[in-house]
C-alpha cells in the first residue's frame, strides 16, 4: 500500500494530498491517451479535477480544454474543484483561469452548443428547439397516426416503444433489424413499417425545426465524419477529458475518436465494474477496448485505494466482481478496518424483510445515526412496495428516488410549451399542447390552427388574423398579444406564467401546490442569460423532483433514502440495505437471456454493495411476490440466494436469520410447496 508522502516534494505541492496512483494520473502528459480505471470510492472526481488543474497550472489554455461529465451538477462541482486547486497553486490568477474553462458540461449540452455554432454550416436553423422525451414521443405518435400505423390489423408498437427503438438504434449505431432482434424481439415483424415511420419522423423534425435528445449526439457524430469539420472541431481543443466513460454509448465513443483520432490529449476516466446502463445503450466495450484503439496503446492507471467503505465490505464486493467474465483487474483496499462483516440476512418473505429494515433503521437512529445516512436499495422500483407500507405505518419518513422528474409534471410542461412555441412557432408539438390549454380548443381545432399558420413567414401575425375560436373568450387575445409582443428574459417566463395561472386554476384542483413549482421555475430561470439557454439546459439536465413527487418531506428534516440501484450510483451512505438479493430479482429474471445481461446484473450488485461506508446488509427473502411475469400472473415464488454470492463466498458474510429462520439456511424455503387442492380433486377420480 503506497502513500503519496514520497511524492510531496519539490514542485506541485497542490498534488501532495493525492496518493501515488492518483498523482500519476494527474501528472501524466498529453503525448499518449490515458485511461484511468477508478474503482468505487477511489477519489475519481478529485483525481480528474487535479488533472485538469495541473494542465492549467503547467500552461494549458483553459479555453482549449474540453471536459465532459454525465450531469450538469458533476460539471459544476468539477469546475469548482479545479478553481480551488488552481487557487492553491496560482493565487489570485486562478479565478481568471478557472472562469476560462468554458467548455465543461455534459455530452448533450456540449453537443447543443456546437450545433448552434455550426447550424448554418450543417443546414440547421440556429433557432431550433429541443424536445424532451415526452414531446419526442408525442411527435412520433402524430407521424405514426398520419401514416395509418395506429389503425393496423395487428397492434403496432406504441409511441413509447417506437421512440425507445429509434433511440437505441441511433445511440448504439446498430442496424434496426439487429436492435429489434436483440432488445425488442416482439416488434421484429414491424421492421419495414418502423423504418418508414422513423424516416417520416426525421422529416417532421426538420420541417418543424426541432431536434430530439438523440439528435444532439447524432448530428455531432455526423459532423465528425466530415474531414474539414472534424479537423476544425478537434483542433479547437488541446485536451479532451471524459468522465464516467463506462456509461458512454457507441455514438459518444465515435465522437471522442473523431475529436482525437490519434489519442493525443485524450483522457477517459471510469470503471468497467460500474457499467450498469445498457438499457440506455451504454456499451461496456467502450472502456474495455479503449487502450487498443490507439497506437501505441493508451496508458492505464488504476485507482484501487478506497476512501469510502470498510475493508470487510470491500472484500465481499471484490469477491462478487472477481467472478466477472471480462474486466480490468483491480482489488479495492482501504485503511478503514472494522470487525463487522457485511450481513446476509435470510427472511421468510417480503413482510419480514420490511419489518427487519424498519426495525434496524430505528435502532440505528436511536444510536445517533440520522435516517438520511441510511439507504435501502433495490433492483426495480416496485420491490420497495411492502417496505413503503411498513415505513408509513411506523411513521418513518422516507424519500424515494426514481420517481417523476420535475419536467414530467403537466403544469411545468404547459409553461415550457408556451416558451418553446414562442421561441420556435414551427414547433408543432409545443403549439399543439399550448393551444389546447384554451377552453373550447380540442385536438382537431388545434391542428387546424397550426396548419393555417405553418406556411406563413410571420406565423404569429397569421395567428392574430384568425378569428378567435368559440368559447375561448379573452384568453385567445391574451395569448396572441403575448406571443406577438417583444419581451426580454426572464420577463418572458413571468408573462407566460401570468397568462397560464387562470388555466392552472381551471384545470387542476391542487393549483396552489403546482404554483409553488412555477415559482421554483422562475427562480431557476433567473440563473440563465436567455430563453434559448434556459430551454436547452433545462431539457438536457432537469431538476430531480416536483413538490408532489419524491421531494423531501415537508415536515421532517430527516428521512430515510429509498432508491433503485441505478439511481444510487455515485452516492454513499453509512448504512445500506439491499432488498431481494435472490435469483429472479438480482439478477432480474428479465435480464438473464444473454451472458452480457447477466454480467451487467453482477455489476449492479457490486454497485449496490460499494455504496455502503460502515454497514451493509443483503436481504434474501425465501419467497417474494411477482407482478404479472410472463403468462402466469401475480404470484408468490420461492427464491434462492443470488447466484452472484456462491457458497464459497459465504465466509465474507455474517449469515443470520430473521426473525426465526435458521442462520445456516440460505437457499430456498424450508419446505417444498405442495398443492393440496390437486390432491383433493384427485380423491374423487
Amino acid at each position: 500500500m503506497q502513500t503519496s508522502d514520497s511524492l510531496a516534494r519539490e514542485g506541485a505541492p497542490y498534488l501532495a494530498k493525492l496518493n501515488d496512483a492518483q498523482r500519476r494520473a494527474a501528472e501524466f502528459g498529453a503525448e499518449r491517451p490515458l485511461l484511468v480505471i477508478a474503482g468505487a470510492g477511489s477519489g475519481k472526481t478529485n483525481t480528474l479535477a487535479h488533472r485538469v488543474a495541473h494542465l492549467i497550472v503547467k500552461g494549458a489554455d483553459p479555453r482549449r480544454i474540453l471536459l465532459m461529465t454525465f450531469s450538469r451538477r458533476a460539471s459544476t462541482e468539477m469546475r469548482e474543484r479545479v478553481r480551488r486547486i488552481c487557487k492553491e497553486a496560482l493565487g489570485r490568477r486562478a479565478d481568471v483561469l478557472a472562469d476560462a474553462l468554458t467548455w465543461a458540461g455534459t455530452f448533450h449540452s456540449i453537443g447543443a452548443r456546437l450545433l448552434r455554432e455550426q447550424a448554418v454550416t450543417i443546414g440547421l436553423d440556429p433557432d431550433f428547439t429541443i424536445h424532451d422525451r415526452e414531446d419526442s414521443a408525442d411527435l412520433l405518435n402524430l407521424v405514426r397516426h398520419d401514416l395509418g400505423l395506429s389503425k393496423t390489423e395487428k397492434r403496432f408498437p406504441g409511441k413509447g416503444t417506437c421512440l425507445a427503438i429509434y433511440s437505441r438504434a441511433v445511440n448504439s449505431e446498430a442496424p434496426l433489424d439487429q436492435v429489434l432482434g436483440k432488445a425488442f424481439p416482439w416488434c421484429a415483424g414491424w421492421a419495414d413499417a418502423l423504418k418508414k415511420l422513423f424516416a417520416a419522423y426525421v422529416e417532421a423534425k426538420q420541417a418543424q425545426n426541432v431536434l430530439d435528445y438523440d439528435d444532439l449526439l447524432l448530428y455531432w457524430a455526423q459532423m465528425m465524419q466530415e474531414s474539414a469539420l472534424a479537423a476544425e472541431l478537434g483542433g479547437r481543443f488541446d485536451h479532451v477529458l471524459v468522465d464516467e466513460y463506462q456509461d458512454t454509448n457507441r455514438l459518444q465513443a465515435s465522437i471522442l475518436l473523431g475529436l482525437k483520432p490519434d489519442g493525443r490529449g485524450l483522457t477517459a476516466v471510469g470503471d468497467d465494474a460500474q457499467s450498469i446502463y445498457a438499457f440506455r445503450a451504454a456499451e461496456v466495450r467502450n472502456i474495455l477496448d479503449f487502450p487498443a484503439k490507439f497506437t501505441p496503446p493508451a496508458e492505464i492507471v488504476t485507482l484501487e485505494r478506497n476512501y469510502r467503505s470498510t475493508q470487510p465490505i470491500l472484500e465481499a464486493a471484490n469477491g462478487v466482481i472477481a467472478r466477472a467474465q471480462e474486466r480490468f483487474t483491480k482489488n479495492l483496499w482501504t485503511e478503514r478496518t472494522s470487525a463487522e462483516r457485511p450481513a446476509l440476512v435470510v427472511v421468510r418473505e417480503e413482510a419480514d424483510q420490511a419489518n427487519f429494515v424498519a426495525e434496524k433503521v430505528l435502532e440505528a437512529r436511536e444510536t445517533g445515526m440520522r435516517l438520511k445516512d441510511q439507504a435501502v436499495l433495490f433492483r426495480a422500483a416496485h420491490h420497495s412496495g411492502p417496505l413503503e407500507v411498513e415505513l408509513t405505518r411506523r411513521n418513518i419518513p422516507f424519500v424515494k428516488f426514481g420517481g417523476l422528474k420535475f419536467l414530467d409534471s403537466a403544469h411545468v410542461k404547459d409553461v415550457l410549451a408556451f416558451l418553446r412555441f414562442a421561441q420556435n412557432p414551427r414547433d408543432r408539438i409545443s403549439g399543439f399542447r399550448l393551444l389546447q390549454l384554451l377552453p373550447g380548443v380540442g385536438p382537431a381545432a388545434a391542428r387546424k390552427i397550426l396548419d393555417r399558420i405553418a406556411a406563413d413567414s410571420a406565423p404569429f401575425d397569421a395567428l392574430a388574423a384568425l378569428p378567435a375560436p368559440a368559447k375561448t373568450g379573452a384568453h385567445w387575445g391574451g395569448l396572441v398579444e403575448i406571443l406577438r409582443a417583444p419581451s426580454g428574459w426572464p420577463s418572458d417566463l413571468a408573462r407566460a406564467k401570468t397568462w397560464y395561472e387562470p388555466h392552472l386554476d381551471r384545470l387542476h384542483e391542487d393549483s396552489v401546490t403546482r404554483k409553488i413549482d412555477l415559482a421554483q421555475l422562475e427562480v431557476i430561470a433567473a440563473n440563465y442569460p436567455s430563453r434559448e439557454k434556459f430551454l436547452t439546459e433545462l431539457t438536457l439536465d432537469p431538476p430531480d423532483a416536483t413538490s408532489a413527487e419524491a421531494g423531501p418531506p415537508l415536515r421532517d428534516e430527516d428521512y430515510l433514502i429509498l432508491s433503485t440501484i441505478h439511481s444510487a450510483k455515485g452516492q454513499e451512505w453509512k448504512s445500506v440495505f439491499v432488498l431481494n438479493v435472490v435469483d429472479g430479482c438480482i439478477p432480474s429474471d428479465l435480464a438473464t437471456g444473454t451472458r452480457a445481461e447477466i454480467e451487467e446484473e453482477r455489476r449492479l450488485l457490486y454497485v449496490a454493495m460499494t455504496r455502503a461506508k460502515d454497514h451493509l446488509r443483503l436481504i434474501t427473502p425465501q419467497r417474494f411476490f411477482t407482478h404479472g411475469q410472463h403468462s402466469r400472473g401475480d404470484r408468490h415464488v420461492y427464491a434462492a440466494r443470488s447466484r452472484f454470492i456462491p457458497t464459497e463466498m459465504l465466509g465474507s458474510f455474517d449469515t443470520i436469520g430473521w426473525p426465526a429462520v435458521r442462520a445456516d439456511e440460505t437457499g430456498p424455503a424450508l419446505q417444498t410447496p405442495v398443492d393440496l387442492r390437486a390432491r383433493m380433486r384427485g380423491m374423487w377420480k
